[in-house]
C-alpha cells in the first residue's frame, strides 16, 4: 500500500490487438501481432479460406482427396478442410489418402494417429503401401543403398504412390499440406540445384492441371508456426516424430537457413515465395518435354519415368542406377516378350510435379 493506503496498480495483461477484449495469448510469427486464442482460429481459418477462394481451387460437387501422414499439417489440413467445407459450403466430398513407406517405428506409428483422424473426422481413408505398388519397402531399400540418397527414392516412389491412390478414389484433386516454409524450402533447393523446369513452377498454388489428377496447397502462405500453435491450442492429434531416415536429407540445410531468416525477419518466407512467383525463365531456355513413361505410363519427361529408373535398378542390385548424372543404359528385363532391348535413360527427374 501507498501512504494513501490505496493497493499499487499492477500493469495489465495486453489485450488481443484484434478483438481488445480477450487477453492476448499468443504472437503470430506471421505477422507478430499479439492476439487471443478464439481470434488466431478466426484468422487462422479465414486466411486459408481466402486463399482458396482467391485461387479457386475447388468447385461444387468435386471429390477431393487429403495426403495424410498423421503429421502436424496434414492432421491441420483434414481439421480445417473439414470444418471450411461445412461453413463454407464447397459442397465437397472429402477422403483421406495415405501412403505408408515401410518404415519400421515411424510410418506404422503415425498411421496409427491417421486411423483415429478418420473417425475423429469421419473421412473415408485409404492407404496405399510402396510394398503393394514397387514390391519394396523403404526399410528394404535403406538396407541395400545406405542413408546417403534414401531420400530420393522414397520422394520419387510418394510422388507417384499418391496420384495411384488419387485415382483408386477416383478424385478430382488431391490437396497436400505444403506450407509456407515448406514452398520457400523449395524454391531455394531448385536455385541451388539450377533446376529450372522446377523452379518455374514450385510456387503455383495448383499444378498438375495439364495432367489426371491436380495437386493444390492450401496452406501455401501458412507458416509452420502456426499450424504447430494451432495443432496445439485445438488439441488435435497429430503425430511429431521425424522420419528417422531424414536427418540426413538435402532440404535439411535449405529449411535450417529459413529458420535463420526468421529469426531474423518474420517476413522473409513470404518474400522468397513472391519472389520465386515472380521468376520469369527465358524463351531460349530449353525446357524438357512432357510425355509418359513408355514402361509405366505415368507423365515423365524421359522415355521411362524416374520411379521406374530406380526401381529397375533396385530389383537389378544396381541401386545407383538411376542417382547422379549423365545418362544411363537400362536393361528392360521386364519385356513380356523376352527380348533385351537398350534403353539411354537420362536421370533426370520426371513428370510435373513439383515436391
Amino acid at each position: 500500500m501507498d501512504e494513501t493506503g490505496a493497493k499499487p496498480k499492477r500493469s495489465g495483461a495486453r489485450l488481443c490487438c484484434t478483438c481488445n477484449q480477450r487477453r492476448a495469448a499468443l504472437k503470430r510469427p506471421k505477422t507478430l501481432e499479439q492476439i487471443c486464442r478464439e481470434c488466431f482460429y478466426d484468422v487462422f481459418e479465414e486466411e486459408i479460406h481466402q486463399v482458396i477462394v482467391t485461387n479457386q481451387l475447388f468447385k461444387p460437387g468435386e471429390r477431393v482427396a487429403l495426403g495424410a501422414s498423421g503429421g502436424k499439417d496434414s492432421t491441420v489440413l483434414a481439421y480445417v478442410l473439414s470444418k471450411l467445407n461445412k461453413k463454407h459450403n464447397y459442397g465437397l466430398d472429402l477422403f483421406l489418402l495415405s501412403v505408408d513407406e515401410g518404415i519400421t517405428g515411424y510410418r506404422d506409428d503415425s498411421l496409427e494417429t491417421v486411423k483415429r483422424n478418420e473417425i475423429q473426422y469421419g473421412l473415408p481413408l485409404k492407404i496405399i503401401s510402396y510394398k503393394d505398388l514397387y514390391g519394396w519397402t523403404m526399410d528394404e531399400i535403406v538396407k541395400v543403398i545406405g542413408l546417403k540418397n534414401n531420400c530420393t527414392f522414397c520422394g520419387v516412389f510418394r510422388r507417384q504412390a499418391l496420384d495411384r491412390g488419387a485415382a483408386f478414389l477416383k478424385v478430382d484433386k488431391l490437396v497436400t499440406g505444403h506450407n509456407a516454409d515448406d514452398i520457400a524450402e523449395t524454391v531455394l533447393l531448385n536455385i541451388l540445384r539450377g533446376d529450372i523446369a522446377r523452379l518455374s513452377r514450385c510456387t503455383s498454388i495448383t499444378t498438375g492441371e495439364d495432367g489426371p489428377i491436380p495437386r493444390c496447397k492450401p496452406f501455401k502462405y501458412t507458416y509452420e508456426k502456426e499450424i504447430v500453435m494451432y495443432a496445439y491450442f485445438k488439441r488435435l492429434d497429430y503425430f511429431s516424430t521425424e522420419c528417422i531416415y531424414s536427418p540426413n536429407a538435402y532440404r535439411g540445410f535449405a529449411r535450417e537457413f529459413i529458420k535463420d531468416l526468421e529469426r531474423i525477419r518474420p517476413r522473409a518466407i513470404l518474400d522468397i515465395i513472391k519472389s520465386g512467383e515472380n521468376f520469369r525463365i527465358s524463351t531460349t531456355t530449353k525446357m524438357p518435354e512432357q510425355g509418359t513413361c513408355e514402361r509405366c505410363g505415368y507423365i515423365s519427361s524421359q522415355k521411362w519415368c524416374k520411379a521406374c529408373v530406380l526401381l529397375e535398378g533396385l530389383n537389378r542390385g544396381l541401386p545407383k542406377l538411376g542417382i547422379g548424372k549423365g545418362r544411363i543404359s537400362v536393361n528392360d528385363s521386364e519385356d513380356r516378350n523376352g527380348s533385351d532391348r537398350g534403353k539411354s535413360i537420362a536421370s533426370k527427374q520426371c513428370g510435373t510435379l513439383d515436391f
